[in-house]
């Protein structure tokens, strides 16, 4: 995996990008059932063929969108989410052991990768208590109270949907897009942006901008949107 040199110097082509995408490594794809997702980076990841992914999203996609095509492929080991239902592959792989699932409540799921992003390592909650998500988790008693000890999720990279970049990477995202990409673009240690328009510093209303910058690495042109670029 290359270095990221100037911190100034963000638009980079898809090529450059995808050099950061590497085998073992576990990846961030924000978006719900296709929407916030990026379909071009997902594309890239699928014909790198990458293995052994660990792969954090709120749900595994669905035949057409999401990142299905890259679990069907066989390049995730392990799919972090919420919800697998619309994506046959996802649960045949998963009866059949060659896919690991760690399931979390949607809610806390979206509190693990914020709290991975702004430095806790972990949360209580009472979400899942006596249920299968207590499985195997620490409980704390509080006030008297027991709690689920929830652990914090990071990445080594994000893979983020924006409606418009700046050259430094302040970000806005469209209506319900944004889902999961700004607590996403926080919580990697490389965050990639597929835009769909890329602005100069200064064009974006400071009022407007979602993301700062400053949790951009890299950003490339594109923002494709449905359908997947070989369909």
């Amino acid at each position: 995996m290359t270095e990221l040199t100037n911190k100034f110097d963000k638009i980079k082509t898809v090529e450059e990008a995808m050099s950061h995408i590497v085998d073992g490594m576990t990846i961030m794809v924000a978006g719900f059932v296709g929407v916030g997702s990026s379909y071009r980076l997902l594309s890239e990841i699928l014909e790198k063929n990458v293995k052994d992914l660990t792969l954090i999203s709120v749900d595994a996609g669905d035949p057409i969108v999401g990142p299905n095509h890259i679990i069907k492929n066989g390049q995730v080991k392990k799919l972090i989410t919420s919800h697998i239902g619309a994506s046959t592959a996802t649960k045949e792989l998963y009866n059949a052991g060659k896919l690991e699932i760690e399931f979390s409540p949607q809610g806390t799921l979206a509190e693990r990768i914020r709290a991975g992003g702004v430095g806790i390592p972990g949360f209580l909650t009472e979400l899942g208590m006596g249920t299968t998500v207590e499985e195997g988790k620490q409980k704390v008693v509080l006030n008297s109270k027991e709690y689920l000890l929830e652990t914090a999720l990071r990445a080594d990279v994000a893979i983020i949907l924006a409606q418009k970049a700046d050259e430094f990477g302040n970000l806005v995202f469209s209506k319900t897009a944004r889902g999961l990409n700004p607590l996403m673009a926080r919580a990697a240690d490389i965050t990639i942006v597929d835009a769909k328009e890329i602005v100069p510093i200064g064009d974006i209303d400071p009022e407007l901008v979602i993301t700062p910058g400053v949790y951009v690495d890299i950003i490339v042109q594109g923002g494709s949107d449905w359908p997947w670029p070989w369909e």
